[in-house]
């Protein structure tokens, strides 16, 4: 069996969420989310910094628009915050492309829409 990718650093992550999620509850804009889990990990000793951009290439060159992620958590992390109805496959191949652009092993992405959180983990091949 493979070893799971930042087992210990995604599950510190996964239950800043969870304590954002049962604080606030579901149905809120995302950014009040993503505000929270700004505190949460504060709160926690976890490093993240949040909107972070990275720059995008084409064929070599740079191109003069920059992705933003959510949250960049332990400095390799993805983090997508969402507050929908439920993760669709548009934002796992999203997120999957964000992990190509900043060379990262992992993106998790948090749906704080429904009654319990959801996650989806996912490892860059």
């Amino acid at each position: 069996m493979e070893k799971m990718v930042y087992k210990d650093k995604s599950y510190k992550i996964i239950g800043a969420c969870m304590e954002v999620h049962n604080t606030l509850g579901y149905g809120l804009l995302e950014v009040l989310y993503k505000d929270a889990l700004e505190i949460e990990f504060k709160i926690r000793g976890i490093p993240y910094e949040r909107e972070k951009a990275l720059k995008v290439f084409y064929k070599s060159q740079e191109l003069p628009h920059l992705y933003f992620a959510d949250f960049v958590v332990y400095g390799d992390i993805i983090l997508e915050v969402k507050a929908q109805k439920d993760i669709v496959d548009a934002w796992i191949k999203q997120t999957l492309n964000y992990l190509g652009i900043a060379k990262s092993p992992l993106g998790l992405i948090v749906n704080f829409g429904r009654e319990s959180l959801q996650q989806k983990r996912l490892v860059l091949k």
